[in-house]
């Protein structure tokens, strides 16, 4: 009867040590899960993801193919800089006069939509450094009589509204007959018709349009002028994401990425790569 007790007894003491290894074991296994979960949530909300705003009518910078798909220079820099952050983007189409209130709305993180840095601007958002520098210039008919010191009260003359070409004319022509239009592309379409005989803009979407089959019987009437105009990423104020795009903006330029981006469209690598589209 000791004797068998005593066997006894050695088994379960051999029962409850594989018990207890097995226990281990599977705890083990329950910590190597959590552990793995842990560090697929942490991954998860270190991942960044940036919504980000343009305006698809202002070629070449940010438009749209046949497809529908969003092309041009601010999408392939949009591209750059976001996987120079290793974030996540998520771009959208909106409407110019709705980006700086939709911006602030918080329905989403940032403009990049060829916005010129101003001062009335800046009390409303922050800029990141400058990625392009622009100019303004005068597009009518080739063999028109037409120069930017004109009195336009008899020149109908069109611009983007809410733009620095509409501030432009508003403050250096108040006599102007102003027709106002929510894109460029709008814009051409009434310059090309017949419907105004002038257009203000931005000289890197005039390069491209007047270089298109419907703007080969215009021109650019003058030199450029207003030449100050630089285009930054607007964010909400006091947000820390402009120093990721600075510090993205920096390394591309460092890198040659951003080179590589402007050469197709402006046939140059510098900033000043409006000065070649116009040309």
């Amino acid at each position: 009867m000791k004797q068998t007790m005593k066997a006894k007894s050695k088994w379960t003491l051999l029962s409850v040590a594989l018990s207890g290894l097995m226990l281990t074991a599977c705890g083990g296994n329950a910590d190597s899960a959590a552990d793995a979960e842990a560090g697929a949530a942490n991954a998860d909300s270190s991942a960044e993801t940036i919504r980000i705003a343009t305006e698809s009518s202002y070629k070449p910078l940010s438009y749209t193919d046949a497809a529908g798909n969003m092309i041009g220079f601010e999408i392939d820099l949009i591209n750059a800089l976001c996987d120079q952050m290793q974030a996540t983007c998520e771009v959208s189409s909106q409407e110019w006069d709705g980006l700086i209130p939709g911006l602030q709305a918080k329905k989403f993180d940032a403009i990049f939509a060829g916005m010129s840095i101003t001062p009335e601007r800046l009390e409303k958002v922050d800029f990141s450094d400058p990625y392009l520098e622009n100019g303004l210039v005068l597009v009518a008919k080739k063999g028109e009589d037409i120069s930017v010191d004109d009195d336009f009260s008899a020149i109908p003359v069109g611009v983007q509204r809410a733009t620095i070409a509409a501030q432009y004319v508003e403050e250096s022509h108040p006599e102007a007959e102003v027709s106002l239009y929510d894109t460029q592309e709008n814009a051409y379409l009434d310059l090309s018709s017949g419907r105004i005989r002038a257009l203000f803009s931005d000289k890197v979407t005039a390069a491209s349009w007047l270089s298109s089959d419907e703007g080969q019987a215009f021109e650019q009437k003058g030199d450029e002028f207003k030449t100050d105009d630089k285009m930054g990423i607007a964010v909400r104020k006091g947000d820390a994401l402009v120093e990721k795009f600075n510090t993205a903006l920096a390394e591309i330029r460092e890198n040659g990425k951003y080179n590589e981006i402007a050469a197709p469209y402006f046939g140059t690598s510098s900033t000043a790569a409006a000065q070649a589209a116009a040309n």
